[in-house]
């Protein structure tokens, strides 16, 4: 159980990376005041929280009902992971998400973050979707289901602390830091990802 929960951890984590997140969400709620950037943390992290659970709970029963076998998902959730994987290390995903920052920064209308695009797509995407359905997928179990949602809650608990602490963390980090920090976390990212699909072509062609 130990071992299911530090695995689920790190994977979660990876994924979501609360530590990519912050300087993100720092730049959104630029001129927001104290309240306002705690209120919109926390609903982000309560929204991409209930996304992820539902999928974990019903997305092998989705994925019955779309007549796609689990293996099938397995892989293409391993790919899709070692895509990201790829792309934090070359430091497109934050690319990307700065660009997505300031499409939003860019539109007076947009006051609130919280749902998009903070709870979606940057904390409940489609890579953190798929990890949780793999994860949950592969225990089967009351006891191990509960494992794996205390590692997703520890996760989102450490997320919410760093979209609180976006601006001091940031100020101590630095670009530099957190360019460094998004490396590391996207190699485990990659390495995680394979397992993921090695696992899946096993299974799907009976290699034990």
């Amino acid at each position: 159980m130990i071992d299911l929960f530090i695995s689920a951890f790190v994977t979660l984590f990876v994924v979501i990376d609360p530590p990519g997140c912050a300087p993100i969400y720092a730049s959104l709620t630029t001129g927001a005041s104290a309240a306002q950037r705690r209120s919109m943390a926390i609903r982000a992290t309560l929204i991409a929280g209930c996304i992820l659970v539902f999928f974990a709970m019903f997305g092998e029963a989705l994925l019955s009902f779309l007549h796609i076998d689990l293996d099938s998902f397995r892989i293409a959730g391993g790919i899709m992971l070692f895509i990201i994987a790829i792309d934090m290390v070359f430091e497109k995903r934050t690319e990307r998400r700065e660009q997505r920052a300031e499409k939003v920064i860019a539109t007076p209308e947009i006051d609130d973050v919280s749902v998009f695009p903070m709870a979606m797509p940057m904390l409940a995407g489609p890579g953190s979707i798929a990890s949780v359905m793999l994860l949950v997928s592969q225990n089967n179990g009351i006891d191990r289901a509960f494992v794996i949602f205390g590692a997703l809650l520890l996760v989102l608990l450490l997320t919410l602390g760093a979209l609180l602490a976006a601006g001091p963390l940031m100020r101590i980090i630095g670009n530099k830091g957190e360019a460094v920090i998004t490396r590391l976390l996207g190699v485990l990212l990659a390495a995680l990802a394979a397992q993921f699909v090695i696992d899946g072509v096993k299974a799907s062609f009976n290699l034990g």
